[in-house]
C-alpha cells in the first residue's frame, strides 16, 4: 500500500519538477513509513534530505494530500549513520532529518562536514572521488614555452597576474578563443606557476567533462557530500572547456553553487571556453552572469608574425631531437603564411616535416616541404565565399538570404547587408564591383559606403562590433 502510494506520487512529481530534478532529488528517496501526519524517507546523505526538504517539501506534501493522506511533515533518515546532531526548533518544521541514535526527530540545518581530501598540487583528470592521486600536468605547457604576440598578449598578461598568487584581483578569469590558440597551454602554465611558488596551495585542474563525470559518479554512489567537500576545499579551481556543460541542467546547477561558494571564500576560479560566455547556447543565464562578472579575455586568431614566432621556437625544440637537420631560408615564412587555421595544425606540420626529412636524409627545403605537407597545404587553401558569408549573416540576423541580396532598404535588412559587404571585403579577395554584383547588381560605391559605415559603427556600437567579430570567427572556424 505504501509503495503503491509513493509510486503514484512519484509519477505526478516527475511531471511537476521535470526529468533532471526528478532523477537527482526525487528518485533516490525511499519511502519508509506513513505514520500519523509524518512521511518518513530513507536518503543517501544528510545533504539530500536537507535539500529535498527545503526545495520540494511543499510539492510532496501536496501530492500526498491529493491521495487522501493528511501528511503535514516529512522526515528523512540517512541510510548510513552520519552522526548528525539534534537541533531543536521553536515550531514544527515541514521537514526533518532523523538520527538513528536520537530518541526524537530533529531539524538538520547544515550538512555534516568531513575532512577535505584535496591534494596540495595540480590534480589531473584521471582520478576518482575516492583517491585523488596527483598526476603531472603537461611539462611542455609553461609560460617559458608560450610564444607571446599581439593576438594573445592580454590573455598572457592576465594569466601571469593570476599565477603570481596573492590577493584575488579578478574572479573568475575566463579565457576564450577558437581551437589551438593556447587556452589549455595558459591553464597548465598557471597551475605550474602557482604550485611551484606555493607548494601548499590546493590547485584543482580538470575539464568540464570531468567535472560532470564526477558529479554523476557522486550521485550514483551517493557521495554528494564528498563531491561538495572536494570542490569547495580547493584554493584554485580551473575548469577547461566549460561550454561542455551547456544544456546539462543538473551539472550547471552544481557548478553554479560551487562557483558561488568559492567566490564567497575569495578563492580563485579560472575558466576556459571556445567562445565568450554570452555566446554559449544552452548555458543558463545565471551561469553566464557569474562567468561575465570577472575578467573575460579573448585569444584572437594568430597573425603571421605570431605563427612565425611559434615556428621558430618549435624549430629549436625539434633540433634537440634532430640535431643534424637544417631548414632552408623561406620555409618557415611559407608555412606561417599558408597554414593559418590553428597552432596545433602548424606544430603538427612541422613535426611531420622534421620526421620525414630525417627518414629520407634530406635538407628541409621548399620542395620537400610541399611534397611532405601536400594534404595539409591543400586543406589550408579553403576559401571563404561571398555566398557563405551571405548565408551566415542571414542566419545570424534571422532573415532570408533573398532579403540580403534584394532591393529592400528597411534598416532590418540594410544593416545586415552592410555587415555582409564588410565581411566580404575583409575575408575574400573579391573586388568591390564583384561584391556589388553578388548583392543584387549593386554599384561598387554602394559597397564602399556599406563597408565604411560598418567600420564607423564598430567603434561606437558594441552590438555591431560583437556581431561582426562572432560572424568572422564562425566563418574562419
Amino acid at each position: 500500500m505504501t509503495e503503491d502510494t509513493w509510486d503514484r506520487v512519484q509519477q505526478r512529481l516527475l511531471k511537476t519538477v521535470g526529468h533532471n530534478n526528478y532523477k537527482t532529488w526525487i528518485e533516490p528517496l525511499e519511502l519508509q513509513s506513513l505514520n500519523d501526519d509524518v512521511a518518513v524517507f530513507t536518503v543517501p546523505t544528510n545533504f539530500m534530505g536537507n535539500y529535498v526538504g527545503q526545495n520540494f517539501s511543499d510539492l510532496i506534501l501536496h501530492e500526498f494530500n491529493v491521495d487522501g493522506f493528511h501528511i503535514q511533515r516529512l522526515g528523512f533518515k540517512v541510510a548510513v549513520q552520519t552522526g548528525a546532531s539534534a537541533i531543536s526548533g521553536k515550531r514544527a518544521p515541514l521537514f526533518e532529518v532523523m538520527d538513528d541514535d536520537a530518541s526524537d526527530i530533529a531539524l538538520a540545518e547544515a550538512p555534516v562536514k568531513a575532512a577535505p581530501s584535496v591534494v596540495k598540487r595540480p590534480i589531473a583528470e584521471s582520478e576518482t572521488l575516492e583517491a585523488l592521486q596527483a598526476a603531472p600536468l603537461d611539462p611542455r605547457f609553461t609560460f617559458d614555452s608560450f610564444v607571446v604576440g599581439k593576438p594573445n598578449e592580454l590573455a598572457h598578461a592576465a594569466a601571469r597576474r593570476v599565477a603570481e598568487g596573492g590577493p584575488v584581483t579578478f574572479n573568475p578569469l575566463v579565457l576564450y578563443g577558437g581551437v589551438g590558440l593556447g587556452k589549455t597551454h595558459l591553464m597548465h602554465a598557471i597551475a605550474w606557476e602557482l604550485t611551484e611558488t606555493n607548494p601548499d596551495l590546493n590547485v584543482l585542474y580538470l575539464s568540464a567533462e570531468q567535472f560532470m563525470y564526477r558529479f554523476v559518479q557522486a550521485l550514483r554512489e551517493r557521495k554528494m557530500m564528498d563531491f561538495k567537500h572536494l570542490f569547495r576545499s580547493v584554493d584554485v579551481l580551473m575548469v577547461d572547456d566549460v561550454q561542455f556543460i551547456a544544456g546539462k541542467d543538473s551539472t550547471q546547477e552544481e557548478f553554479f553553487h560551487t562557483f558561488n561558494a568559492l567566490v564567497d571564500q575569495n578563492k580563485q576560479i579560472i575558466i576556459s571556453a571556445d567562445r565568450a560566455p554570452g555566446e554559449i547556447k544552452e548555458l543558463e543565464e545565471r551561469v553566464k552572469s557569474r562567468l561575465q562578472c570577472g575578467l573575460v579575455v579573448d585569444l584572437h586568431p594568430t597573425d603571421y608574425e605570431l605563427r612565425l614566432g611559434i615556428l621558430q621556437t618549435k624549430v629549436q625544440e625539434q633540433r634537440m631531437t634532430y640535431p643534424g637537420l637544417s631548414v632552408a631560408d623561406g620555409v618557415l615564412e611559407f608555412l606561417a603564411h599558408r597554414i593559418s587555421t590553428n597552432v596545433r595544425v602548424l606544430e603538427g606540420a612541422l613535426t611531420r616535416l622534421f620526421a620525414f626529412a630525417s627518414l629520407v636524409g634530406r635538407e628541409i627545403d621548399m620542395e620537400l616541404t610541399q611534397d611532405c605537407l601536400a594534404d595539409v597545404l591543400r586543406a589550408s587553401e579553403r576559401k571563404i565565399t561571398v555566398e557563405e558569408i551571405q548565408r551566415k549573416v542571414s542566419e545570424h540576423y534571422n532573415i532570408r538570404m533573398s532579403d540580403i541580396i534584394g532591393p529592400k532598404r528597411l534598416r532590418s535588412y540594410a544593416r545586415p547587408r552592410q555587415v555582409a559587404m564588410y565581411l566580404c571585403k575583409q575575408l575574400t579577395s573579391r573586388s568591390l564591383p564583384e561584391i556589388g554584383r553578388r548583392f543584387g547588381g549593386r554599384d561598387h560605391t554602394t559597397v564602399m559606403h556599406g563597408v565604411k559605415r560598418i567600420e564607423e559603427l564598430r567603434t561606437v556600437d558594441g552590438q555591431i562590433a560583437e556581431d561582426v567579430e562572432m560572424l568572422r570567427r564562425t566563418l574562419e572556424a
